[in-house]
Formats: structure tokens, sequence, C-alpha cells
């Protein structure tokens, strides 16, 4: 027995552990002791991003070199991608395809991800850059977990008490509640990488607020990311970004299979949770359509989701990052998941988007066919709107390239270009719809600009966007739906920013 409890202390120091000692080699500036220097410089004219952007420039030079991970328009023989700046600034949308994820040859991970706020762009590019890395250190010490778990099983031949196994299973995060039956129909792979989807998520989201290079108090971000290992697939959503399955029917037709739910305010649930923790729901009279949530007893922030991460000035009102996880079993059947950010789905249909995919003329251009199909929908249906940014990912299934004309994922000045990202460091109950298969949960029902134009373009909007002494709003211009609509007045810095803006009109 004494030997038993040394593997379980083993298992605990595991659990307990996770991929923090990866990240606390270096005093970085998410560290909670470097915090309060970082806070004291806050009020520096530098606009936030701005510090350390050398060095963060550095780690995402080596993190872009890492063979089969795209983020800029292009495609590889499995995937295609493709994004796009709306008419409201700077593009807030991100997008990833990391082939042998986790350094796994049969496993890829994908996302998009829709930022939101001032700072929604920086938010954004930092999930997109991180939660990967988060998601592969987590599914590693898991698995390692599950394999000394199994040799305890086999070697005590059953000898474990109940006492035993909740200690071991017993960790911070809490799980999605599976019952009896749902153990029995659910693989080891969906297990194991729904607890590292739970864990990803909430060191994500913790690092962000500790983060003070980027103000998220009213930025955030939507994030829809999957794993494709064998025929095993698992989805992680928060948000209102959404995943879709093109897959043949018993007719060989071609049918769109929604993998997940847009996690708004107005799902029962969702909109439950957010009052018991205080928060507002409701929609305002100009869009009786939207549902919004709200502080107790200030008309702002306005936002159009239940589930994101940052946005802290709402997280203690109800607003979570933790996701809805799903899982498929592929068949020969599903042909090709597309993931896209809500720019797609606001104008397109499921069934226009997998019909757009199935159309294109060859695979490496059907991210791209469904953005510039959205963009003439945005025009068409909603001439007087600004048209949102649109980001896609095009993940298909099958082994057949016939078909495929692979692009060029990067050129040397796209990539020199690209690089004004940040610098890296290193609660559920929703409801669902057919096609998938969800742990825990209750179950319901054209102008395309060149890349090298796009990136300077989007790099002068940004500067603008951010520029001081300017106070924020998205309701500037005509826009259908905007995520946020106004800042909360006690937004912190930003009375010090208005000072400073006069101060300088005056001299």
């Amino acid at each position: 027995m004494a030997g038993l409890e040394c593997i379980l202390n083993i298992i605990r120091a595991l659990r307990m552990g996770s991929c923090l000692s990866t990240e606390s080699r270096s005093p970085l500036p998410s560290s909670p002791t470097s915090t309060l220097g970082i806070r004291k410089r806050k009020s520096s004219n530098k606009r936030p991003g701005s510090r350390n952007s050398s060095f963060g420039h550095r780690r995402e030079e080596q993190l872009h070199r890492i063979p089969g991970r795209m983020f800029l328009n292009g495609s590889s023989e499995v995937a295609s991608l493709f994004t796009q700046q709306g008419k409201k600034g700077a593009n807030q949308d991100a997008m990833i395809v990391w082939e042998n994820f986790g350094s796994r040859m049969d496993a890829v991970f994908c996302g998009v991800f829709d930022g939101h706020g001032p700072y929604g762009h920086m938010v954004a590019k930092r999930v997109r850059d991180s939660l990967p890395l988060k998601l592969s250190s987590h599914w590693e010490v898991n698995i390692k977990s599950d394999d000394v778990l199994k040799e305890i099983t086999l070697n005590t031949t059953g000898s474990t008490n109940s006492e035993d196994a909740s200690f071991i299973s017993a960790d911070e995060e809490p799980r999605a509640s599976t019952d009896v039956e749902e153990t029995g129909k659910y693989p080891d792979i969906f297990h194991t990488l729904k607890e590292s989807f739970l864990k990803a998520y909430k060191v994500m989201d913790r690092e962000l607020r500790m983060y003070t290079n980027i103000d998220c108090f009213c930025s955030g971000t939507t994030a829809v990311t999957l794993v494709k290992q064998g025929q095993d697939l698992v989805i992680g959503n928060v948000g209102d970004s959404r995943a879709v399955l093109g897959m043949r029917d018993k007719d060989d037709s071609l049918v769109a299979v929604q993998l997940t739910v847009d996690l708004k305010p107005n799902l029962p649930a969702e909109a439950e949770r957010i009052q018991k923790c205080k928060g507002r729901v409701f929609a305002l009279q100009d869009e009786p359509e939207v549902a919004r949530v709200w502080l107790p007893n200030n008309d702002s922030p306005g936002l159009a989701m239940a589930r994101a991460f940052g946005d802290f000035c709402l997280k203690d009102f109800g607003l979570i990052s933790v996701p809805e996880i799903s899982y498929r079993l592929l068949t020969e059947n599903d042909e090709f998941v597309v993931l896209a950010t809500d720019g797609i789905w606001d104008v397109l249909s499921n069934k226009e988007v997998v019909d757009i995919v199935a159309s294109a003329p060859a695979r490496s251009f059907a991210a791209r066919a469904i953005v510039e199909s959205a963009v003439r929908a945005w025009r068409y249906k909603y001439p007087t709107s600004k048209v949102d940014d649109c980001a896609v990912v095009c993940l298909f299934l099958d082994s057949n390239t016939n078909n495929l004309s692979t692009a060029s994922n990067t050129k040397p000045k796209e990539r020199t270009s690209s690089m004004e990202q940040v610098d890296i460091d290193s609660e559920k109950d929703p409801s669902s719809l057919t096609g998938l298969e969800r742990s825990g949960t209750v179950l319901t029902g054209k102008e395309i600009l060149s890349e090298g134009s796009e990136e300077e373009a989007s790099k002068h909007e940004e500067e603008i966007y951010m520029e001081s002494g300017k106070e924020w709003s998205a309701l500037e211009g005509v826009s259908r739906v905007n995520t946020l609509l106004t800042l909360p007045r006690f937004v912190p810095g930003k009375e010090e920013k208005k000072a400073s803006g006069e101060t300088k009109a005056r001299k």
C-alpha cells in the first residue's frame, strides 16, 4: 500500500502542476510577482501591447516557424483558412490550423477567434497563440495520468476503494457531470480531451486577467476550437462563433449539421445563470432580437454573448469562459468541418456555407469562397451597415486531395508584416442542436484586399483605433449588430486618458 500511496501522490502532483512548470521558468509579465511593478507603469503614454514588443516578436517568430502551424490566409492538404477585415476598424478576427498537433501525426487543432471591445484584436491573437500550447500541455499531462491510473487498476486488481478513486480524480477545475450511461458511450480520448479543454480555457482566462499588457476589462474574444485525432472529434466553444459539419445523408445529398451552440444570452440556461449573478439580460428597443448582458446598475457594456475570454467587467455578473465540450465520432459520410466567426453566420445559413465549400473550384479556395460570399451577402442584405470581420477555417476530413491546389501559407514579406501581434506567455449549462453528443448537458433540439495591403491597412487602422484621448464606442457609424455597445464609465485609466487628451488640447 505504501507503493500505491507514492503513485497517488505523483498523480496529484501531475494534476495540480499541469503545465505550470514550463510557464514558471521565467518571470513573465503575467506572473503574480511582476504584476505590481507593471501596474505602476500603467500611466505610461505607451498604449497596451507596446511594452516588451521586441521580446514578444521574438517569441512569436519562434512560434510561427513551427511546421504545420498556419495562421494567415492559405491552405494545406487538409485545411483552408481565410480572414478579411470588415469596415468597423482593425480586423479583430483570428484563426489557426495546427497539423501534427502535440507531436501526434494524426492530430490537428483548428480554431477561430472573434475579438470585441477596444483591444479585442489583441485578445483574439493572444488566445490564438497561447490556448493551443496550453491545451497540448494539459493533454500530455492527462494522458500520462491516465496511463498511471490504468496501471494501478491492473496491479491492484480492484483493491482501490471509492475514497481513493474520488481523491485521484479530484481537481480544482469542476468537470462536466457525467452519469454512468454517458461514461459508457464516450471513448477515453473524449474524457482526456474534455478535461484538457476545461483546464486550458480556465488557465487562459486567468492569464488574461493577470496580463497587464492588454486591457481585457472591456475587451474579449470568442473561441471555437477543435481537436481531431483519427476519427475522434472534440470541440470546445465559448461565444457565438460556430462549427458546422458537411456530411452526406443516406441519399448522398450534402447536409449541414451544426456542431456547436451559439452561446448567447437569449438561451434560457445562460440567462438564468447571469441573472443569478446579478447581471441583467435584455434587448434594446431598436434591436429586439439581440439579447445582451448588462451590469447590475449601469447600462453597459451590452455584450451580445454569454461566454467569452476576457470582459472582466462582467465576470462577477454571470459571464463565464467555461467551454461547452462536444464530441463526434466521424464516419465516412462526414466530409468537412467549417469553423467561422459570426461575420459569416449573420448573413449565410449553415446549408449555404456547406454548399459553397462543396462547389469551390479547389479545396484551397474553400475558405476564401465563403468569405467572399459573405461580403456580397452583407452588401445585399444590409446595404447601410458596416461589413463585419470574417474568419473561416475549413478542415477536410478525408484523405482525398486530388482537387486540392495547395497555396503557400505565408511569404517572407507577409511574415514580417504580420508581427504586430502581442507577445506570448508562457460554470456549464447550455443547449444544443442535433448531430453531436455533449457531456453533462441536456440536448435540445467584392473587395478582397491583397494580403500585403491587408496587413498595412490593419496596422494603420489599429493605430487610429487605439489613439489616446478618444472615447471608444461601437455605436459610431451604422452597424447591424455590435458585439459590445458601450464601455462602463468606471473603466480603469479612462479618466486619466481623458485628462491627458484635454491637457494636450489646451497646449
